[in-house]
């Protein structure tokens, strides 16, 4: 029994650990857009628009409706007074109990497009909604994205500086075959032993910093912030066009800009708001008209006042007509709503030309950007061979005793500073790569 108890304490521990869920940045993209709340958020009031317009839209159209009541008169007599008759002439009992029906057809006519143009402005409405879904889509894959290329950069350098400790721990034992053999001196071992601990150091706030990171990821995925991840996709995957990259060809600053104003759905969100803030002015503006309208009733009474006698018992009579009403004075009320209309317009237009010189600056910036980090990828890889060789040399030297410790050191530090540069580079290099896909009206990771 004695093994059965030892094998549950020491290895249930290992079979209940999580196993590292793996993760590309598709998929990460994918999982992010899932649990989102600023997008069922969004989602939710698209949908409430929607009902909304078909609410507005409904007022066109004829609207049946049914109406019942019941009252109790006090009990008595008809009785008919004339100049002629000095004595009151009985009709007939009045019934106590009053029965009232009546269904109703209800037509607008003509209203100034009061209501059709507000159906209008709905209907746009929620089509703007439905394009501020599309643009939080396309934000919440750039925040994911982001986040997945900042645990891959944070477990990079962490993965350096791991490999630091363990050269500089590699270093100490040199010093010390060197110090038995007389060819460095106790100053040499201090100061590899200092460094050694500026790299432990070091070491210890790379892997809280990368374990931050994966919390940061794990929260926007909107999972638990303890689910082990491990990152499938390299930052060399994201492509785009190699003309945009190198600032020639087809691709031109102007021509992307061009491509990213009839793609963008904020700008085509907020140019629809333009269009329904421009129904709304013509709705407004439909209270200065008269209203007219079509009415036809069924009345099922009991009693039926237009019966002679009156008598208890149910009886029907239909009637139709059109009704008529203007507004003649209102305390300059219409008015008033057709200024609100006209400013909520002027605020729809400069809030779409704010957004059309956002889109604007948005994509010649990660043009830049993107040409920028292309440029520096060569330059780091470049820096990291040069500091691999340096670094080689100075070793065999101060092993031979032909190098002093601190340039050994100063080599180290050289080495680390360059293969965190290039990691830094080609995770620089993917967001501005993804940054210019969600400037163009695209969304990060699914390219």
């Amino acid at each position: 029994m004695k093994w059965l108890f030892y094998s549950l304490v020491f290895c249930a521990p290992a079979a209940l650990a999580q196993a590292p869920m793996a993760l590309t940045v598709e998929e990460a993209v994918r999982i992010g857009k899932q649990g989102n709340r600023s997008l069922k958020l969004t989602a939710a009031k698209a949908e409430a628009d929607h009902a909304h317009a078909s609410e507005a839209g409904a007022q066109r159209y004829a609207g049946l409706a049914v109406y019942g009541a019941y009252s109790r008169l006090q009990e008595g007599q008809f009785r008919l007074t004339a100049k002629t008759f000095p004595v009151p002439i009985t009709a007939g009992d009045v019934p106590p109990d009053q029965y009232t029906v009546r269904v109703g057809i209800r037509q607008p006519l003509f209203t100034g497009s009061r209501i059709s143009a507000g159906a209008e402005a709905a209907a746009l409405q929620a089509d703007a909604s439905d394009l501020d879904r599309v643009t939080t889509e396309e934000d919440v894959a750039l925040n994911v994205t982001s986040a997945y290329w900042s645990l891959y950069q944070a477990r990079q350098v962490e993965h350096f500086s791991g490999e630091d400790v363990q050269r500089i721990e590699s270093y100490r034992r040199d010093t010390e075959r060197l110090m038995k053999a007389g060819a460095a001196t106790r100053n040499d071992l201090l100061r590899v032993d200092v460094q050694l601990s500026n790299a432990r150091i070091n070491l210890i706030e790379m892997e809280n910093e990368a374990r931050i990171a994966e919390m940061s990821l794990n929260n926007v995925l909107g999972q638990p912030t303890t689910t082990p991840l491990e990152l499938s996709s390299e930052p060399d995957e994201i492509a785009v066009r190699p003309s945009v990259e190198g600032g020639t060809g087809p691709d031109s600053v102007g021509s992307l800009v061009d491509a990213a104003v009839g793609r963008r759905a904020d700008l085509q969100a907020a140019t629809t708001r333009v269009r329904a803030a421009e129904a709304s002015v013509t709705a407004a503006q439909g209270g200065w008209w008269p209203q007219i309208e079509f009415n036809a009733n069924y009345n099922y009474n009991n009693p039926n006042a237009r019966y002679e006698p009156i008598t208890p018992e149910f009886l029907g009579k239909w009637d139709m007509g059109i009704t008529f009403s203007m507004d003649l004075w209102n305390w300059g009320a219409t008015g008033s709503r057709v200024e609100q209309a006209e400013a909520a317009l002027k605020q729809a237009r400069v809030q779409a030309s704010q957004t059309t010189e956002n889109v604007s600056f948005e994509v010649q910036r990660s043009v830049l950007n993107l040409r920028r980090s292309s440029r520096k990828i060569s330059v780091a890889r470049l820096a990291v061979d040069q500091a691999a060789e340096n670094l080689r040399v100075i070793s065999e030297k101060y092993r031979s005793g032909l190098a002093t410790s601190t340039e050994l050191l100063d080599a180290e530090i050289a080495l680390l500073q360059a293969q965190t540069q290039l990691s830094g580079a080609r995770v620089e290099l993917a967001l501005a790569r993804s940054a210019l896909v969600r400037a163009m009206g695209g969304q990060a990771g699914t390219q």
